[in-house]
């Protein structure tokens, strides 16, 4: 913007803060808007600003809330440092509500800064500390700088900052980029700076969450596609989900269009195929293309089952005990310390293999699955190491790039190590050891980037002991260990089986509560694998608006081990806790509660009247 001449904004400011009146055209609106908010709040130029600093623990909290936006902002607040370092100014990086969660830059003037309360920690909303770039921007919405004077606050004015917002895939603030120096200084470039770099941090967004979506990069440059100049929409069953501002502008919308267009109403051709191609929009504009489809490998519990049944798009259900070693996890990837995921067949280990690689620096990069287990001995080295053209009979004559070298910059996923021939795992050992692959039939070593995670369901450890795995690439594998709960030792069953059911049958009608009883208390031996495939067959054999009965359930699961009772045949599985809690969540509506049984409601009146009997005729009886 253009920064008002001193003289004109020393007389805005008179006339404001000392005649109360509103200086019309002698200062930016975006500036006197913000004026007038502080003003509406209470606010005095001349007053105390309340900037108080959060103790220590509480900084780790609000980095650990916003562990994702630090981590996609890492590089540009490291680029940027240098800029700021030359210009005496800092770089400030923010959650939603302006809460400062990094800065770098200038020493010199950061001690400066600190002493106007611009330091991790401290709230720079409006509402907080008057008009700044970080508050009016979050007010705004918009990008904004403000010099000097411009600031609500006197001690302000020895600063110039210009901040932008950044706004996710979906169109959420997610925070703002700031860059703050001294008032007296020249600071020509610093919007640009920062747009450019929040223009990378929003484009690194979309590297991760969309696997299951249809995701389409556009540009009228073919060699700007897969740079932060391009425009990105996300289409989830061609609704249009998300997209960042450059492909909104290009096609003549807003964010308001986010979860209302759909994709023929954008592009002319209503099927988008996967790969690079033209396209052209509604608008008559052509574009180079580039466009991902949803991945055909399962991310989710239901591993194997149809692409129609599968859970909606979002997290799996991870316990209150494994999201925390999830966070971990985070954490251990991005320092490139490979962990180990313990647990029993389908508690899933892929499954939260998977989802940590999207939440993780390296979720742009390959996620190469290896089950070791489903590999012949004979191939797995070759498999996993590649080969030289001739290295052995039938194989190819251009050679083979090995899987360990597919997964380049991302995760390298051995699931079931505990099944690799030991010969293989001094190989194995070496490649970790080294980080450098040597293919089959002699070929030189190459350098490999890539983080190991291993799953196994058997004991590794007593493996060691009795020498069918080598204990030195245990202790290589194992430096951070990651234990699954089996489905049986969850604390909320009951909430497990309604966040499953309602991913794998939208459509369906709730399941009666004395078909989830018996589901809740089912063992479940197969873990998440096993309920899965149960919930997608019940979904299959009942119409959308049918109420599944107990007889619908397979044996197993109204076998013993279930709740009983001695009555009444097949109602004799109805337990009175069963009853009685669903009378009770009712609030005393039998009628409602049997519905929700799926018993008639006489049935249930009979069954409490004949429960509450029983004590008063033995009572007679003695």
């Amino acid at each position: 913007m253009n920064i008002a001449p001193d003289t004109a904004l020393a007389a805005a400011r008179e006339k404001f803060f000392s005649s109360g009146e509103v200086p019309e055209g002698l200062i930016a609106a975006p500036i006197l808007r913000s004026w007038l908010r502080c003003a509406e709040q209470g606010l005095h130029a001349g007053g105390t600003i309340h900037a108080e600093a959060m103790s220590a623990a509480e900084l780790r909290a609000l980095h650990d809330q916003n562990d994702t936006l630090r981590l996609l902002s890492r590089s540009e607040l490291v680029s940027l440092r240098a800029e700021a370092k030359l210009t005496d100014s800092v770089v400030i990086l923010t959650d939603a509500k302006g809460l400062v969660l990094d800065t770098a830059g200038s020493p010199e003037f950061a001690g400066r800064a600190a002493a106007v309360a611009l330091r991790p920690g401290v709230a720079w909303s409006e509402n907080s500390t008057g008009t700044n770039a970080i508050g009016t921007a979050l007010a705004e919405g918009r990008a904004i700088e403000v010099h000097g004077a411009e600031h609500f606050f006197e001690p302000h004015g020895i600063l110039h900052c210009a901040a932008v917002p950044i706004v996710d895939p979906y169109g959420k603030l997610a925070g703002v980029l700031d860059m703050s120096g001294h008032a007296s200084s020249q600071h020509t470039h610093a919007m640009g700076l920062v747009r450019l770099a929040v223009e990378q941090i929003e484009h690194r967004f979309f590297a991760r969450g969309f696997a299951e979506m249809t995701v389409v990069r556009f540009h009228r440059s073919a060699d700007l596609l897969g740079t932060a100049r391009e425009g990105i929409l996300v289409f989830d069953g061609g609704k249009l989900i998300a997209g960042n501002r450059r492909a909104l502008h290009l096609v003549g919308l807003d964010r308001k269009a986010l979860r209302q267009m759909t994709q023929d109403q954008i592009f002319e051709s209503a099927g988008l195929s996967a790969g690079r191609s033209e396209l052209r929009t509604r608008n008559g504009e052509r574009y180079f293309a580039s466009v991902s489809q949803p991945a055909a490998s399962p991310a989710r519990f239901a591993q194997g089952l149809p692409r129609a049944a599968k859970p909606k798009p979002g997290a799996p259900f991870f316990s209150d005990a494994t999201r925390a070693d999830l966070a971990k996890a985070i954490r251990l990837v991005n320092a490139e310390i490979p962990l180990l995921i313990a647990g029993e067949t389908g508690a899933g280990k892929e499954v939260f293999a998977r989802h940590l690689h999207g939440l993780t620096i390296r979720a742009g990069k390959p996620f190469i699955a290896i089950n070791c287990a489903a590999l012949p001995e004979s191939l797995i080295e070759a498999e996993l190491f590649g080969y030289e053209p001739g290295a052995f009979t039938g194989a190819s004559k251009s050679g083979s790039k090995g899987l360990v070298q597919q997964a380049e910059g991302g995760i390298l996923f051995l699931d079931e190590i505990g099944d690799m021939p030991l010969a293989l795992q001094s190989r194995l050992l070496r490649v970790l050891q080294d980080k450098a692959v040597a293919p089959l039939g002699g070929g030189a070593p190459q350098k490999a980037d890539f983080v190991p995670i291993c799953a196994t369901n058997r004991d590794l450890q007593a493996m060691v002991s009795v020498g069918t795995f080598r204990a030195d690439l245990y202790f290589r594998i194992a430096q951070y260990v990651i234990r699954l709960p089996r489905v049986a030792e969850l604390p909320a069953r009951a909430a497990l089986v309604e966040s499953f059911w309602s991913r794998l049958a939208p459509n369906h009608r709730s399941l009666p509560d004395l078909v989830l009883e018996h589901l809740e208390q089912y063992a479940w031996p197969g873990n998440f694998r096993e309920l899965a495939g149960t919930l997608q067959a019940l979904a299959a054999l009942h119409d959308p608006n049918e109420e599944i009965a107990l007889a619908a359930l397979p044996q197993a699961v109204r076998a013993p081990g279930s709740p009983s009772m001695s009555l009444e045949g097949g109602l004799g599985l109805l337990t009175d806790a069963a009853m009685r809690g669903a009378v009770e969540r009712h609030r005393g509506n039998l009628s409602a509660a049997a519905r929700a049984l799926g018993i008639d409601r006489s049935t249930l009146y009979r069954r409490l009247l004949w429960k509450d009997e029983q004590p008063k005729r033995r009572s007679r009886a003695l």
